[in-house]
């Protein structure tokens, strides 16, 4: 958490100019957030301060806001934990081992004085253990314990008390009566005190180029419901905090219509003396140009209802945009459903070709199946043998004489059995 605390002063000397002059020479806290905020002129800035441990939560009876308790570890014969006792303001001591009532205790004014050191009288064996105080404070969520260790012995010679590098030891003698301290006088754990005086919230604001102790201050808010205003940006609302900020614990600081003189270093201060708490936020603001107002012209009648295109200029002193509107055709829904029935004719023509070309291949098969069929039946009637002429492989050989005179004589007997089937089919 330190070292958190360390690297956020570190990026606010970075980043915030004068953040670390302010932190050094005002010990105001710890720096827990540092911010730039950058808005435009003439809107509202909302500064966030918030802490969840500065809410004002009274406790009227003081009885359940501080308890104290004492717990020992047995390691022999087995191992075990124990609650010894506890104690809050408005309730009496609570002893868990009805063995130890009357034996053990700590001092009723351990409240008022601070004092919860444990007292044993009759030391026996059994109380030999590692003995743990205890203290809780609900409301500033503060927890605190020690550890010391208790041993016991039956020579007087052994008798001591040192230190074995994490907590105290005691070697007591057996039947005699020890005291195990546990002192802490911080006003928190005392009664007495007026916690609503001790809570106070605080701004101020540093202009650029004025040194941190002259930081103005804005208004310092109490928990007991004082309110001191500084100037008169609270009274004219230019500045304001809620009125509840202790209820919920937001202290953010809301800053309306932004000029350029609202500029600067903005801090808030959160102080819990009664817990010890000292926080510190800063916000550099930045105020850049306001932004262009949307003109307020009367309506122009158009003929024929088609609008004109028309642009807006704005002043000099707001960016240089101009806004174009385009009027909306009429053929626009007329274009489109063009263009998905074109697409629809495309998508039909290409199927009905399909479909005609699927025809005309079927009708063309059909006619070359009847011809083979009709030439089939003729041949048939006629009786003609046909002699098949053996074919043989072809002979990759180089051609010689006697393959050409073969080749001829083959194709004498074709021509011969040509006349002979021209004159069976004559006859």
């Amino acid at each position: 958490m330190h070292l958190d605390m360390n690297l956020l002063q570190i990026l606010a000397v970075l980043f915030l100019p004068g953040a670390w002059g302010q932190s050094s020479s005002s010990g105001g806290g710890v720096l827990v957030e540092a911010k730039n905020i950058t808005l435009p002129a003439g809107s509202k800035a909302v500064l966030p301060c918030h802490s969840p441990r500065m809410v004002w939560t009274q406790d009227r009876l003081k009885d359940r806001q501080r308890v104290v308790h004492w717990d020992v570890v047995h390691s022999s014969p087995e191992y075990s934990v124990e609650r010894v006792l506890d104690m809050s303001p408005g309730a009496r001591q609570r002893v868990y081992n009805g063995f130890n009532k009357g034996r053990i205790s700590i001092p009723d004014s351990a409240f008022t004085d601070g004092n919860f050191s444990l007292v044993i009288n009759n030391v026996v064996n059994t109380d030999k253990g590692v003995y743990t105080c205890n203290l809780h404070h609900h409301y500033c969520q503060i927890h605190q314990s020690i550890q010391i260790q208790l041993n016991v012995t039956k020579s007087v010679r052994k008798e001591k008390r040192y230190w074995d590098g994490e907590k105290t030891v005691f070697v007591v003698l057996l039947g005699s009566s020890v005291v195990l301290p546990c002192v802490n006088r911080r006003a928190l754990w005392r009664d007495g005190l007026q916690e609503d005086q001790q809570q106070v919230a605080h701004w101020d604001f540093q202009p650029p180029g004025v040194r941190p102790n002259k930081a103005d201050r804005l208004v310092d808010l109490y928990a007991s419901g004082e309110r001191r205003d500084y100037g008169p940006l609270f009274a004219q609302s230019k500045m304001s905090v809620a009125e509840d900020a202790f209820t919920y614990g937001d202290f953010s600081l809301s800053i309306s219509d932004l000029k350029p003189a609202d500029k600067g270093l903005y801090s808030c201060h959160l102080h819990h003396h009664y817990c010890g708490l000292h926080e510190r936020r800063i916000f550099r603001l930045t105020v850049g140009p306001s932004l262009p107002h949307e003109p307020t012209t009367s309506p122009r009648i158009f003929v024929n209802d088609e609008p004109e295109p028309k642009t807006e200029e704005v002043s000099e002193d707001s960016p240089r945009v101009v806004n174009v509107f385009l009027p909306e055709q009429r053929g626009y829904f007329v274009q489109h459903l063009g263009y998905f029935l074109a697409t629809f004719l495309l998508l039909a023509f290409i199927v009905i070709a399909v479909i005609v070309l699927t025809r005309r291949r079927k009708k063309r098969g059909l006619e070359y199946e009847m011809g083979r069929s009709v030439g089939g039946t003729m041949i048939s009637e006629g009786e003609i043998a046909l002699d098949c002429t053996e074919l043989r492989t072809y002979n990759q050989d180089p051609l010689n004489s006697e393959f050409k005179n073969n080749l001829l004589k083959e194709r004498d007997m074709v021509k011969e059995c040509n006349k002979e089937f021209d004159g069976k089919m004559w006859k």
